[in-house]
């Protein structure tokens, strides 16, 4: 019989002991962690996803979304011809799955727990390569290369059937042209 009624501390099981021949090993269950019943659990925060549904979506792009992305990536490229207009240029590169299919842009989040233990989801900030690299980047490559990547990504989402390859690339644009980390 063990001795439950120790001062100012709580029952403990015995581990169990064979008395009987038994062989060289015995299991015994590992002990119970106690578990507070009043903690209460992290709380998250969760960003809602927006925008409209499926139906929505499809239907633009039908109907509105196929010709008005072709007109958004000429004018930005006429836009990115003039070092005024190149901030306008990305800001509608950046853009182009809300113009084909009305899809917004992911966001990447991080979690953050504070001293009492709420979390919290923030906006990661990324590291950028250095400016100067992404410029000569985009004067020597980007510029005719994302042409050649959007046109592609262009004729993928086209084709429908193709279509989640080519939202993936135009969702790289801003990679591909400014070697832009997401």
């Amino acid at each position: 019989m063990s001795d439950t009624n120790r001062a100012g501390s709580e029952a403990v099981p015995e581990p169990v002991v064979a008395t009987e021949a038994v062989p060289e090993s015995v299991v015994v269950a590992p002990p119970t962690a106690p578990v507070n019943l009043n903690a209460q659990a992290p709380q998250m925060v969760i960003a809602q996803r927006q925008g409209p549904g499926f139906l929505a979506r499809a239907v633009w792009f039908v109907l509105i979304g196929w010709w008005l992305t072709a007109i958004v990536i000429v004018i930005a490229y006429v836009l990115a011809l003039s070092i005024l207009g190149l901030p306008f240029a990305f800001y509608l590169f950046n853009r182009i799955p809300a113009f084909l299919t009305l899809r917004g842009r992911s966001k990447t989040y991080q979690v953050e727990t504070t001293a009492d233990g709420t979390r919290h989801l923030t906006a990661a900030n990324v590291q950028q390569r250095p400016m100067l690299f992404r410029a000569i980047w985009f004067i020597l490559v980007g510029f005719w290369f994302g042409a050649i990547w959007m046109a592609v990504a262009y004729v993928l989402c086209i084709l429908i059937v193709t279509m989640p390859f080519g939202l993936a690339m135009f969702n790289r644009v801003g990679a591909v042209m400014t070697l832009l980390r997401y």
